[in-house]
């Protein structure tokens, strides 16, 4: 089963994971021009109003650099849904995207036929995160396109499995379209995802220490200070087991050592204002941080990845 034509138009092997509060048009442009397929969270957008002026600028944005740059056409570009109950934007949110033609939308936090069957009826595909393989084939049994498979050291919201037994697990059934999330902040990381049996590299906090990243100047250098040691794993923030850079949870005036278990009947995820703050306070993050070493341009980044791909395969005696 080849790639759907929209995934087949990404120049590298790497989606730029949508990042809640962090993720803006700046960063999704910038990594769209650089042959990464950017996306954000349509929660970003605040009022749910400003949806539709952050997809107009994406899209009339990329259109001229595609007039203007005829031989490296941008990458697609994504926009992230949460599908879970609680959030009372999703229909709205859709109809937006709906508008624009949004080429691909990443789905979070169960799987729904109907948000399928909306994006296929403007020809979007739909990539949809699990973080197992009971969930994947969930996933696919209610029309997801392809599968982000959200492994250990993925920031944020994420999984225990090993990238490596997910991966095999998945593609035992599964030819479709799969990107691997978890600690890739290298370029050597993205050639070990693709040697697993993925398509994509998925990439989320690497992407926070750029100078078009949404996030405070105190964020962007503790990416840059820390590494997998700083990462504490827990749900006391959402419900939902994620990863944590332990100095944003000392500042909260917490013991990253010491936290408690949160009861996920009483979390919301529908990014109003009390995950809105959470988020802000404190930093999801992912293990492979230790791999960044500077705030940089987001194309600095993501050239940076491309050059370490390069010499991970002349170590391995692959060509270029």
């Amino acid at each position: 089963m080849g790639l759907p034509p929209a995934l087949q138009r990404a120049p590298l092997p790497i989606i730029g994971a949508p990042l809640f509060i962090i993720s803006n048009p700046k960063l999704v442009i910038a990594q769209c021009q650089a042959g990464v397929i950017g996306s954000m969270p349509s929660l970003n957008a605040r009022p749910a109003s400003q949806l539709d002026e952050w997809l107009a600028e994406i899209t009339e944005t990329l259109a001229a650099w595609d007039r203007d740059h005829p031989d490296r056409p941008a990458a697609p570009f994504a926009i992230n849904q949460i599908v879970h109950k609680s959030n009372d934007r999703l229909e709205q949110d859709l109809q937006v995207c709906a508008k624009y033609k949004v080429p691909i939308v990443i789905t979070s936090l169960g799987a729904r036929v109907d948000v399928n069957e909306a994006v296929h009826g403007w020809g979007g595909v739909v990539l949809h995160d699990i973080i197992n393989n009971a969930f994947a084939h969930k996933a696919i049994e209610k029309g997801a396109d392809g599968l982000i498979a959200v492994a250990a050291g993925a920031g944020g919201h994420a999984g225990v499995k090993s990238p490596f037994a997910l991966v095999q697990e998945i593609r035992e059934w599964f030819e479709g379209p799969l990107a691997l999330s978890g600690a890739i902040g290298s370029g050597a990381g993205v050639l070990a995802a693709l040697a697993a049996g993925a398509d994509f590299a998925y990439i989320g906090s690497a992407f926070i220490a750029t100078e078009e990243a949404r996030a405070s100047d105190a964020h962007k250098q503790c990416i840059v200070d820390s590494n997998s040691d700083d990462i504490v794993y827990s749900n006391l923030f959402t419900g939902v087991h994620g990863n944590y850079l332990k100095p944003s949870i000392r500042a909260a005036g917490l013991d990253p050592d010491h936290l408690p278990e949160s009861d996920p009947t009483k979390m919301d995820f529908g990014g109003g204002e009390g995950a809105k703050k959470a988020w802000k306070d404190i930093w999801g993050c992912g293990q492979g941080i230790g791999a960044v070493k500077a705030v940089v341009p987001a194309a600095t980044m993501i050239a940076r990845l491309v050059g370490e791909m390069q010499a991970a395969r002349r170590r391995l005696g692959l060509p270029a």
